[in-house]
């Protein structure tokens, strides 16, 4: 039980340890804005003052992907049949539903969150734990919900683009909300070198799963692009942008009340 106990506020610690380390890089070395009106305007465009240093985790992130988290996503991908793939995939994503429920709740978004928890007893019923996805057949579907996107609900701006070690380009307000995601996390409050072994392997399942879907698009943008970096900021904030809008669009929020991304605004 005394272990049990202990272990609670160093789960706690790490996660706020984490959160700090998540928002080093904005810290970092700041680049310099130009003086001349339309650079300084394609500078404020992108929004991205810790370029530099951003550019460096960047190549940083992509060693470890390249020569670690890729080469087991694509032995994933190739090797493990389909159907265990699924099954996995929608054990993973049922797991993921409470921290769902959690936003959509603070997002002000009832039903969705009504649909979040239809979708999380009937899986976890008549779908064995997750296992099958029996609410999308029922005319449940999936979505996606975290805090960044319940901070943008809430009127909180993005902040300055920033890259995370290991979790990839953010921005400010995305890697407090991926912080949240740590502190808030139910398994870190439950305790116990059980609970610590579980959330881990919980993680790496979901990075693995992840990176295995994204392979094909990651590659693609990569070998088509001729600035993989502004690039990769690009295709990020759009896609965090559609979902904080139709977040907003569900939540009736005002879109005035947020600053949303426009690929026209950056000019690399």
């Amino acid at each position: 039980m005394q272990s049990s106990l202990g272990s609670k506020p160093r789960l706690r610690r790490l996660s706020v340890l984490l959160l700090v380390g998540l928002l080093a890089p904005v810290l970092g070395a700041c680049a310099t804005p130009p003086t001349d009106p339309q650079a300084r305007a394609d500078y404020d465009a992108r929004n991205d003052p810790a370029e530099p240093t951003n550019r460096d985790v960047f190549a940083f992130d992509q060693f470890v992907d390249k020569n670690a988290v890729k080469p087991v996503a694509e032995a994933y991908r190739d090797d493990v049949p389909v159907p265990v793939q699924n099954r996995l995939h929608d054990f993973l994503l049922n797991l993921h539903a409470p921290v769902i429920e959690i936003n959509d709740i603070l997002q002000g978004n009832f039903s969705r969150g009504w649909i979040t928890l239809e979708r999380f007893v009937i899986n976890t019923t008549v779908g064995g734990l997750g296992i099958f996805d029996v609410a999308s057949d029922w005319n449940l579907p999936y979505h996606d919900a975290d805090y960044g996107e319940t901070l943008a609900v809430w009127g909180i701006g993005e902040g300055p683009y920033v890259v995370l070690p290991i979790f990839g380009p953010s921005n400010v307000r995305d890697a407090v909300g991926t912080g949240l995601g740590f502190v808030l996390d139910p398994l870190a409050w439950v305790g116990g070198t059980n609970a610590m072994y579980a959330n881990w392997s919980r993680a790496g399942a979901n990075g693995v799963d992840t990176r295995a879907d994204t392979l094909d698009a990651t590659d693609a943008l990569e070998k088509n692009s001729l600035d993989f970096y502004a690039a990769a900021r690009s295709a990020y904030r759009q896609h965090r942008d559609a979902m904080i809008a139709d977040a907003i669009g569900k939540a009736g929020v005002s879109p005035a009340s947020v600053t949303l991304y426009h690929p026209e605004m950056e000019h690399p």
